[in-house]
């Protein structure tokens, strides 16, 4: 399989980059500067991303670029570009101003294949501290703007070696997407071949040629990842798949019957196991977030470890892992700071003696609905809105009850139920109410009441990397908060919530 490799410096757009050219059907994967490289046949490109550091730094991060271009194109956005100017001799200097925002190329060398049919005055996106004040005879400057002379160059002596300072994977710059496509295609030749179709195939083939006739055990949830996951391998396997779906107390109304019922007929061979009881006592009085996960996560362990044991001739775990939980598990300066513990079910394959296999860890969360249509799993459980793997015990802030459990499965349920009716759950990418741990002062017929308080949570995105939250109209939040109020005993009060990610997280725990 062709691809496009993206040498990570730690730009906060890093993951669009790989994002961008993914959309030109070509695969694209993302590795620490520091990473060893193996520039096999099949990587047709590598990219050098953007970074917060300076190259003028003593300490500042570098890749061994003569070894990149004596057998690949090679493409620098921003430090990359940077990094190129500085290798070969150029002058980098700090900016006299920070060079941040819109700006327009006031020259374009279109001969140029990175340029091609790119416009004179189109807008682009800056992001730097630093300058490339000046090249060496060896580098052609084919793109400035009226304040940054060497917003794009390229290496002479028919090399394909590329640097642009300004970022074209934001969608800031118009004709990003056409700077893309020119590297991708015109610089190193890509073919564009990959697809929903032909990924569903190779992992198909990978799976028949890695597990062979053993037994994968896998947890599945009704969500999108690890229904996709546990389709491509029943796919791959047909029986020798063994799923488990674990009620562990925290699910949405109905959830757990709705979830089974939906998994009859696609041959997942599901087992489901009631274990509310069991998660509600290991939660009794924890209040912290992330001993609330833990907590959550042990038990899991356990009572999936339970029923796992009923079936010990299996080799394999199944996870659906996608690509940005990949990607965040790899500090590109080191060990990274510990934001939330992840849900994936940390311990279990050594406990087990159990090799993990992940068949969706290549693909970020949009890619992974277009696969689950390709295998045509029914619309509803791809439109499924994500939903963490703690569940509501982190959309319960404060210690978790079984009564607190039922009083917001209930406001969850009027919320999603209205977005439903609206035409609205398909168009927000992520939805639920939060149960906060405070009370407050209320009328309700005549009487003073002293009762709970539920915040909405909507929000759009991609991948849930950065979200903006939904506009809901006034008049459809009003129904919400009345329906709400009037039919949930033990709560008085709804607030919705406006924060974005960054600087928020989607959930509030």
């Amino acid at each position: 399989m062709e691809k496009i490799l993206v040498l990570d410096f730690g730009s906060q757009y890093t993951q669009l980059i790989a994002r961008r050219i993914r959309e030109l059907n070509v695969y694209c994967e993302i590795v620490p500067y520091h990473s060893e490289l193996n520039l096999t046949k099949n990587i047709k490109g590598v990219i050098l991303s953007g970074s917060p550091c300076s190259v003028l730094e003593d300490d500042a991060p570098k890749v061994n670029i003569d070894k990149i271009i004596a057998s690949k194109p090679l493409l620098g956005i921003c430090y990359g570009a940077q990094l190129l100017a500085h290798h070969f001799g150029g002058t980098v200097a700090k900016s006299n101003k920070r060079e941040y925002g819109k700006a327009n190329l006031s020259k374009v060398n279109n001969a140029s294949s990175i340029l091609k049919n790119v416009d004179v005055n189109t807008q682009v996106w800056m992001s730097h501290g630093d300058t490339i004040k000046a090249l060496t005879n060896d580098f052609e400057i084919i793109a400035s703007t009226n304040d940054v002379e060497v917003a794009g160059f390229k290496l002479n002596k028919g090399s394909d070696i590329y640097g642009l300072q300004f970022h074209p994977e934001v969608t800031h710059t118009i004709q990003g997407a056409e700077v893309y496509h020119n590297f991708v295609f015109e610089v190193c030749g890509c073919k564009g071949d990959w697809s929903p179709a032909s990924f569903v195939t190779t992992t198909v083939n990978e799976l028949k040629e890695t597990v062979g006739d053993s037994k994968v055990i896998m947890g599945i949830s009704g969500g999108v990842d690890s229904t996709v996951a546990a389709t491509l391998l029943h796919k791959a396997i047909g029986n020798n798949l063994i799923s488990i779906f674990v009620d562990n107390g925290l699910l949405r109304k109905c959830e757990f019957e709705e979830v089974l019922a939906s998994y009859k007929g696609m041959g997942l061979n599901v087992t489901g196991v009631n274990a509310k009881e069991r998660f509600y006592d290991a939660l009794k009085n924890l209040s912290d977030p992330e001993e609330k996960r833990k907590a959550i996560g042990k038990t899991f362990i356990e009572v999936f470890e339970e029923e796992a044991n009923k079936h010990s001739d299996a080799k394999w775990l199944g996870q659906g892992t996608i690509y940005p939980d990949v990607i965040e598990s790899v500090s590109v300066h080191g060990p990274s700071v510990t934001i939330k513990s992840h849900h994936n079910v940390g311990g279990l394959p050594d406990k087990m003696n159990l090799k993990v296999v992940e068949p969706l860890n290549r693909l970020f969360k949009d890619e992974v609905r277009k696969v689950g249509k390709e295998l045509e799993i029914d619309q509803a459980l791809l439109g499924r809105h994500p939903f963490p793997g703690p569940g509501l015990g982190i959309r319960i802030l404060g210690d978790i009850t079984s009564e607190k459990v039922l009083i917001l499965q209930e406001a969850d349920h009027i919320y999603v139920n209205h977005l439903k009716n609206a035409g609205l759950y398909d168009v927000i990418w992520q939805a639920g109410a939060i149960l906060l741990p405070v009370k407050s002062v209320g009328v309700m017929g005549d009487e003073r009441t002293y009762e709970k308080v539920v915040a909405l949570r909507a929000v759009t995105s991609v991948d849930g990397m950065t979200a903006e939250w939904y506009p809901i109209p006034y008049e459809l939040l009003a129904k919400i908060s009345t329906d709400i109020i009037n039919n949930v005993k033990g709560v008085n009060r709804v607030v919705y919530d406006i924060s974005t990610k960054p600087p928020a997280t989607i959930e509030w725990e």
